[in-house]
């Protein structure tokens, strides 16, 4: 990356960190739901049994924390999009895209400043479940490697978000993404239960789906002490999210020539 480039990307991320602290619901919505989600299902299915033979010793409060940062990811990323509407109905996005030239590093930097928030929000989600009596037997090399996974999916399902907010312009259009997309994603993801609890049909669709990759990665990691299976994880998702990205970028492209 030059000079510029680099430029480009930090001062579009520090904007977009700003704003979030100025309107800080969509950060409230994303941090606090997956944490209600955590109290009232953890405790709800506590006693939950046939986690499987990996999981003896473990409560479903342990396995279900991993799913819930994972989670936290989830609904953050598809609101990435929000303040890129403002953007756009104020006319930032167009005069900045013109005057720059670079559209692709603006969307990074973007896209890179809610990843970096993303991740700080799972962690703190994580040292509170740890608090809250979870246990975990971590793997640090599986830990990291399984961060990645979930950095590369916020930032794919981040440029899903941006890629709908530019092509639709407005706040209804996002509000629908965000309900529609993540209930769906979640409840066929093996983020709230392991593959061994669902049924067969539901066990090939989660095998498919992007955020059962890095939930059971994530868990495999923080429960198991294991080190997940880096290309089976990162590959799919490394695609998943260049074709997005690309998407998106072009999507910026024309909005701002509009």
């Amino acid at each position: 990356m030059t000079a510029t480039a680099l430029h480009i990307v930090r001062e579009t991320a520090l904007r977009n960190w700003r704003k979030t602290l100025r309107r800080p619901v969509p950060l409230s919505f994303s941090f606090v739901q997956p944490l209600l989600w955590l109290l009232t299902f953890g405790f709800l299915f506590d006693r939950i049994a046939q986690l499987g033979p990996e999981y003896v010793g473990l409560r479903y409060f342990d396995v279900l924390l991993p799913g819930v940062c994972c989670m936290t990811v989830l609904f953050g990323a598809s609101q990435a999009g929000i303040n890129l509407v403002r953007d756009l109905q104020t006319g930032f996005v167009q005069r900045l895209v013109r005057a720059s030239a670079h559209p692709g590093w603006m969307l990074a930097g973007m896209i890179g400043a809610d990843v970096v928030r993303l991740l700080a929000q799972a962690a703190v989600v994580a040292l509170l479940g740890l608090a809250l009596g979870a246990r975990l037997s971590p793997s640090v090399p599986g830990t990291v490697l399984a961060l990645a996974g979930l950095a590369v999916f916020a930032f794919a399902w981040s440029a899903l978000s941006c890629s709908i907010a530019l092509s639709a312009k407005s706040q209804e259009a996002m509000a629908v993404f965000v309900h529609v997309s993540n209930m769906p994603l979640l409840f066929t993801s093996t983020a709230l239960v392991p593959p061994r609890q669902m049924p067969d049909w539901l066990e090939t669709v989660a095998r498919w789906n992007p955020l059962s990759l890095v939930a059971s990665a994530l868990r495999e990691a923080l429960l198991l002490a294991r080190i997940p299976d880096a290309a089976a994880l990162l590959v799919p998702l490394a695609l998943l999210g260049t074709v997005l990205f690309a998407i998106a970028r072009r999507a910026m492209s024309r909005a701002a020539m509009e």
